[in-house]
């Protein structure tokens, strides 16, 4: 893999070129979204990731894009996400915590603006929210028992675990009515003080991603603890939302 990518803008006009000779017109959009969309980008360690929509025949022709997906991730650019714009209204009740997050983290690389507009159910995300939060909670423990205690996989645990944590909060926050501030770190403090949670724990573990926490071996089974102690507290409140 060659250098990383250090500003996600500056190759949009060539993952354009490259999506619009396969498809041309049954290329609707082309959008860049999460991390790379928004302040928390970090070369060489947050993923790029395009959302790729296609008409209904585009998306029947899928296959026309193993090649540029191909040189796309040899230079260190995420699987694109392939849909339709039918497809991202139909499912606003089933993953309303995904397309809020497409929302708020996404930059228009190409075409239609397709989630500027989108409208959320309050019901439907309030019972995403709880069944994520208890659901994640199970793995959870069923990871910390499975890792032994060992630091290494304490770590790629909390990694993996904390993405979805953001996601799970900034739509609690919108739940609330409170206004989402940009930076992840902004994010936890946020909802800490929403819903009494301690912001301290998940902060940790924003360094530990970063690489920063200076945190030591023997101090990650008492972090994860009280990452278990916090998310449970969440799922304690979350059936006082309405």
């Amino acid at each position: 893999m060659g250098r990383h990518i250090q500003d996600p803008k500056a190759i949009f006009s060539e993952v354009t070129a490259d999506y619009k000779a396969l498809f041309g017109d049954d290329l609707v959009s082309i959008i860049l979204y999460g991390s790379a969309a928004g302040q928390d980008f970090q070369p060489g360690l947050s993923n790029i990731n395009f959302m790729v929509v296609l008409t209904e025949n585009g998306i029947e022709q899928i296959d026309q894009a193993f090649g540029v997906v191909t040189k796309w991730r040899k230079r260190g650019v995420a699987l694109p996400l392939l849909l339709t714009e039918a497809f991202v209204r139909g499912s606003l009740d089933v993953y309303p915590i995904e397309y809020l997050g497409f929302q708020r983290h996404h930059v228009l690389v190409f075409g239609k603006e397709i989630l500027k507009d989108l409208e959320f159910k309050t019901e439907s995300l309030r019972l995403q929210c709880e069944r994520e939060i208890k659901g994640k909670l199970l793995l959870l423990r069923e990871a910390f028992m499975e890792s032994n205690g060992k630091p290494k996989a304490l770590k790629a645990i909390l990694k993996e675990a904390f993405p979805a944590l953001i996601a799970i909060s900034e739509a609690l926050l919108y739940l609330r009515g409170d206004d989402i501030p940009p930076t992840r770190r902004e994010i936890i403090r946020a909802a800490a003080g929403a819903f009494e949670i301690e912001a301290g724990v998940f902060e940790v573990i924003i360094d530990i991603r970063r690489g920063s926490s200076g945190l030591r071996d023997g101090e990650l089974v008492a972090l994860f603890k009280g990452f278990l102690n916090e998310m449970q507290r969440l799922s304690n409140k979350i059936d006082s939302i309405t």
